[in-house]
């Protein structure tokens, strides 16, 4: 019996297609190549097929600014080894500070979680960030010298990222409510010579001080030339720091320092659940080419919009973000928790600043459903043109809550990428429909599939997410892998050649995806083999189940046992809660993966970046000692930890 498609959500208007940019590139690039490509699909086909013509077209697009110009595209298309537009220099804070507008145009507002608001315009921003350049090439910073940052999200954090990038320089930043040991951990494995720090951050009406931390990171990273002390909470100076207003004090004009296009950008890090995190690098030129092809393209972001995703500077999605300075957009950084003083905080600054693209993790979509909020009736969103989730799987529910209250009109991006790539390799399109509980469609220039464990491609089944041509955006390196040994390891092992990304996808005829969960967490039951996320999309479709996470024990010596352990509300009695989580998974999924056993607990452990833990959680259950199963520096909430850890050993223990 044939499946009947889902629920159309939204489709494009005649009128939102023809005035779409996606719509005015396909014409050009229709013209180039002397094909038809107004439908997504035949667009996307080429796109993933004519390398050269795609990217080479996309460059031309959008205008890079050469400083030299390449002799090619693309020489080799092969992984990992891909060279894009070699002998190409240019500069990635030259095209984000270039006028796309009037200098007074607003383009940065910072909002923060007491309320409090900086704005910059276009030649504000540009003046700030020529006096941080002038003030880091003071401290010694050049051309592949490393900037580490300890910042929230903040005007600091765009302007010190920006300056290093007009230097030449590499950045990388955490979130300062890292860990010692998380910071350390990433820090000091690319040997910085400038660090940026805050001496704290607000939090949920909070305030907790890092003193103790950037004290650490000083003394730790003895190839710092130099220090630099922001008092977001207003304490004074450290000795042997330099104020974040005299390294600003001197007025200059932005000068850019032309690079090659695979010279490094920033280097982002993996969760380093389990181990020193991966140190990633991403190139100026293949972050520029791929976050102007996203954020124009797939997401029709442009000069006068105004762009929101909240993130923190920890997650890639704040590189994300910054991106949007590249199209003309104005960005609009929150620092603070989402849910101070409620959880209407974050609609509200979509209101007051007229915020016309929102993105957000499907966590945060799942904390409003539950708490019974209600924006679209509490806020003015009319501004809001797209809405995006990313994070994990946005479920049937979280598409339902957020079509509620932003109405038809409104199209529900489900984004999907991740670090490794700094950008979304499957998503939406302002010329594609939105169906309930599914991604909309592959992004132009990547090639995903889903392969079976032989390495065919698959349609309609679930398979291993994988990308089978080279991507501007993949990894040049990690960060002190010689040898490329690493990342060959981490990407390109399991099907030589080929990208594998770490999830299950299914590819649907339609072109619409649905990722099924991380592949190194899979739920294979008597050879019945399911992702999490199909799972939590029955678990916490139960309406007295706040959060879920399930672990199947089942190892080389055998299959283990199913547990589900859930977070209640505490609104239904426990064993009648467990009869019907029962009951809907053995109708929704398979009596196969019915749990031998469903246990409360206080709180379900996800890293700093919202994931998760399935993995090592189910070391741990496997005997793995907890501190080598999981850093707890990357954890969200460490107490929360110890309160799961210890409810699982009580329940599993009988005691």
């Amino acid at each position: 019996m044939q499946q009947q498609d889902p629920t159309v959500l939204w489709s494009p208007t005649d009128a939102q297609r023809a005035g779409a940019a996606i719509t005015d590139f396909a014409a050009v690039a229709g013209d180039r190549s002397g094909q038809d490509l107004s439908d997504y699909a035949d667009l996307w086909r080429w796109s993933t097929e004519d390398l050269e013509g795609f990217w080479g077209t996309l460059a031309e697009y959008v205008d890079l600014i050469w400083h030299d110009r390449p002799t090619a595209v693309l020489p080799e298309a092969v992984m990992p080894g891909a060279h894009w537009f070699p002998g190409g220099t240019l500069n990635y804070a030259e095209h984000a500070l270039r006028d796309t507008g009037p200098a007074d145009t607003v383009v940065v507002i910072a909002v923060a979680e007491d309320g409090s608001e900086v704005t910059l315009t276009r030649s504000q921003l540009r003046a700030r960030v020529g006096a941080a350049q002038a003030g880091l090439a003071r401290l010694g910073v050049g051309a592949g010298d490393r900037v580490v940052a300890l910042v929230p999200n903040s005007i600091e954090a765009v302007v010190g990222f920006l300056a290093t990038a007009a230097l030449g320089g590499v950045w990388s930043s955490c979130s300062p409510d890292f860990g010692a040991h998380a910071v350390l951990d990433r820090f000091t494995q690319i040997e910085p010579t400038v660090l940026l720090a805050v001496d704290g951050y607000r939090y949920g009406g909070r305030e907790f001080a890092v003193d103790a931390t950037v004290a650490a990171l000083r003394e730790r990273l003895p190839s710092l030339a130099g220090a630099v002390h922001i008092p977001t909470l207003g304490s004074d100076t450290p000795d042997g720091m330099v104020p974040w207003s005299e390294l600003t004090a001197q007025a200059a004009e932005p000068t850019f320092t032309p690079v090659p296009f695979e010279a490094p950008l920033w280097v982002l890090y993996s969760s380093g659940t389990t181990g020193l995190p991966k140190p990633i690098v991403q190139s100026v030129g293949g972050i520029l080419v791929e976050h102007y092809k996203s954020l124009r393209l797939q997401w029709d972001i442009g000069p006068g919009d105004r762009f929101l995703w909240f993130t923190t500077t920890g997650w890639m999605m704040w590189n994300f973000l910054v991106g949007g300075l590249l199209v003309g957009a104005g960005v609009v950084l929150y620092d603070g928790s989402p849910g101070h003083p409620d959880l209407m905080t974050l609609w509200r600054v979509v209101e007051r600043h007229r915020v016309n693209v929102f993105g957000m993790s499907a966590a945060f979509v799942g904390a409003c459903a539950k708490a019974g909020v209600t924006p679209g009736r509490d806020a003015d969103l009319s501004s809001v043109r797209v809405l995006g989730s990313t994070g994990s799987p946005l479920d049937d529910n979280g598409f339902r809550w957020l079509a509620d209250n932003l109405g038809p009109d409104v199209p529900i991006v489900s984004f999907s990428g991740g670090t490794d790539i700094c950008t979304g390799i499957v998503g939406g399109a302002p010329t594609v429909p939105v169906w309930l509980g599914e991604i909309s469609c592959r992004a132009l220039g990547a090639k995903v599939e889903a392969f079976s464990p032989e390495g065919t491609p698959l349609i309609g089944e679930v398979g291993e997410l994988v990308m089978t041509a080279p991507l501007p955006s993949m990894p040049v390196a990690l960060w002190g892998d010689t040898d490329g040994s690493r990342l060959r390891e981490a990407y390109y092992d399991d099907f030589p050649g080929v990208w594998r990304h770490g999830d299950w996808i299914r590819i649907t005829g339609r072109g619409s995806c649905v990722i099924e969960g991380r592949s190194d967490a899979t739920l294979n039951r008597g050879g019945v083999r399911m992702g999490t996320a199909e799972f939590y999309r029955v678990t916490e479709g139960v309406a007295e189940v706040r959060d879920s996470l399930v672990v199947d024990t089942s190892g080389p010596h055998g299959e283990g046992d199913l547990i589900l352990f859930v977070v209640l509300d505490g609104a239904g009695d426990e064993e009648q809660v467990r009869q019907r989580l029962r009951a809907e998974i053995k109708r929704e999924l398979s009596p196969r993966h019915v749990p031998g056993r469903i246990i409360p607990v206080p709180a379900i452990p996800r890293t700093l970046n919202g994931k998760k833990c399935e993995v090592p959680v189910k070391r741990i259950l496997a005997g793995t000692p907890v501190e080598s199963a999981i850093s707890r520096d990357v954890l969200s909430d460490p107490e929360g930890f110890d309160a799961f850890l210890a409810a699982a050993s009580s329940a599993l223990n009988g005691s």
